[in-house]
């Protein structure tokens, strides 16, 4: 049995939360909040259910038995995707709470969950996750803030937690903190109230964007902590109690960079549908849709087709999945960025304006491939997994991966998944090449191999999508803003790209690393299937003019 709210219960709030957004947060607000640098600290206390308007969102991460709805990774997705929309600072301000209480869910004792999860959700707190640090940054092995054991009769009754943590989300409104600390055992995780003697934050940072989010450093001196505020009653756990969370968090900001690229998609289609150029509107000039449109919804949709993948796979008891979130992270943020980028240019001169919103969705989407982990980061730790599978099969997984891919097209022709085969076996014999030359030697192209994985995994996972929505199998709570014609579009658009960009870029890093001879060149040319993959182009701008047709038909 999967994990989760049913259909009517996360569509009735997602409504509740477009309702709440119209009258609470409409875009002469969200710009006044992000002029004035403010945290709404009385609208996000709405949005967990202060006051009679009240929404309950944070109750969402909550399980059933602390008194929380008890969503799944698909619901959460879902949500986190329809604030990025609405607005990524604020956003970021409930993603802080989601993140700052996963060290308790994933950590604490059953007594310790029992006890802070329920007052997170009856009390409506704000909680903030105190891991970064001013010199560690990303790198938690690096930590510096030290959590020293206090002793009664040689007996460990608290601690006294020392040290800095920097780029706190919620940091300086935040009830309830949880801080990642060394203690004799290892590093280790603890429960911190806000008024706790020797604790303070510092100024919010003056950001590029999420201006609507409180980011403050946190300082700790001899803070006083009892012994029952160690998650989990034991020192050293606090790095695997970390890890065990990766997979949901950054799916999480995968649906950020998601909703927040399709915020500006959703400024420039209607614009580019109203704007008239040359005696026509702008959608109907291909240099335009081709270019600014198309390619960004293929990228989006289909970060979303791998997001909703892994959100399933979760709920089902499939694991944590740290490198599906990466790669769901990687897809959709890096999507979401490019495609803010592609509406502001779509907007012209009205797009660097701040009236039209694309600007500060640009420079609010930008955090998310920062935050969670970078991109870079994101691209080595997809590297590195997949790499261990590759040498584990001895050179096949991913010409298993396409095999399956093989099976899928001969049952569903026309639905891109034969491309994402191409793809696939392009990306086993790259990664065999990198081996046999030793290339991984060169962090650049172990990074650029990362790249490359994601995209191809990318476009399997639409392909499925496509296949799934033309069987009318796709989970019923999943997004319908395209059909099933669209999606198959979609998917041989991304497909064809995944295998352009595996095969080209595979060829060109490794050239770059360690140069082919001509023969070499010739016979990894024809293992890569090189001629096929520019063969299955054809058909391209056809299927984009036809996708075109779909976007604007009911755009007025």
């Amino acid at each position: 049995m999967k994990a989760g709210l049913d259909r009517e219960s996360l569509e009735m709030t997602l409504d509740m939360i477009d309702e709440f957004a119209a009258g609470e947060l409409p875009d002469e607000k969200l710009l006044e909040l992000d002029h004035k640098d403010e945290f709404p600290i009385d609208i996000v206390k709405q949005l967990f259910g202060e006051g009679e308007d009240g929404l309950g969102i944070h109750l969402l991460f909550i399980p059933e038995e602390y008194e929380g709805m008890g969503g799944g990774a698909f619901d959460v997705y879902r949500i986190c995707e329809k604030m990025g929309h609405i607005d990524l600072g604020v956003a970021t301000g409930v993603l802080a709470t989601f993140l700052g209480s996963d060290p308790i869910i994933f950590g604490g004792t059953e007594e310790q969950k029992k006890k802070w999860m329920t007052k997170i959700a009856e009390k409506g707190l704000l909680v903030a996750y105190g891991a970064t640090e001013p010199d560690a940054g990303s790198d938690l092995g690096a930590l510096r803030t030290v959590a020293t054991p206090v002793e009664e009769d040689g007996k460990v009754v608290g601690y006294k937690i020392t040290g800095n943590k920097q780029w706190i989300s919620n940091g300086g409104f935040a009830d309830l903190y949880t801080i990642l600390a060394k203690t004799p055992g290892g590093p280790s995780w603890f429960v911190v109230e806000r008024e706790a003697e020797g604790f303070g934050h510092g100024k919010p940072e003056d950001k590029h964007g999420i201006r609507a989010s409180n980011t403050a450093s946190l300082h700790l001196n001899d803070v006083y902590v009892d012994v029952d505020r160690l998650l989990g009653g034991e020192e050293g756990s606090g790095l695997f109690q970390a890890q065990l969370v990766f997979g949901y968090t950054r799916l999480m900001v995968a649906a950020f960079g998601l909703g927040g690229g399709w915020a500006a998609l959703d400024r420039a289609i209607p614009y580019s549908a109203e704007r008239i150029q040359g005696g026509e509107p702008l959608s109907k000039k291909k240099g335009y849709t081709h270019k600014l449109i198309i390619p960004h919804i293929v990228r989006l949709e289909t970060s979303r087709a791998y997001i909703e993948e892994t959100a399933e796979r979760i709920d089902s008891g499939g694991g944590n999945l740290n490198t599906e979130g990466a790669i769901s992270k990687y897809l959709a943020t890096e999507a979401g960025n490019d495609a803010a980028d592609a509406s502001i240019q779509a907007l012209g001169g009205y797009g660097y304006t701040k009236e039209y919103m694309v600007e500060k969705y640009k420079r609010d989407v930008r955090i998310t491939t920062i935050y969670e982990g970078t991109s870079e980061i994101m691209e080595m730790t997809i590297f590195r997994d997949r790499w261990q599978e590759h040498l584990k099969t001895r050179g096949e997984y991913y010409h298993s991966k396409a095999a399956e891919m093989e099976s899928l097209a001969a049952a569903n022709p026309n639905t891109g998944a034969d491309c994402a085969a191409l793809a696939l076996h392009a990306l086993a014999e790259v990664l065999e090449n990198a081996r046999l030359k030793r290339l991984t030697r060169n962090q650049h192209v172990m990074f650029r191999m990362g790249e490359l994985i994601a995209f191809a995994e990318g476009a399997s996972a639409m392909a499925k999508r496509a296949i799934r929505a033309k069987r009318k199998e796709l989970d019923e709570k999943t997004d319908r803003r395209f059909n099933t014609d669209a999606l198959t579009l979609i998917s041989r658009i991304s497909a064809r790209e995944a295998a352009m960009k595996v095969a080209e870029e595979g060829m060109r890093w490794t050239c770059a690393a360690d140069g082919l001879s001509e023969t070499e060149m010739i016979a990894f040319e024809n293992k890569l299937q090189l001629s096929k993959i520019h063969r299955i182009q054809g058909g391209m701008l056809t299927d984009m003019d036809s996708l075109v047709e779909i976007i604007y038909q009911n755009v007025k």
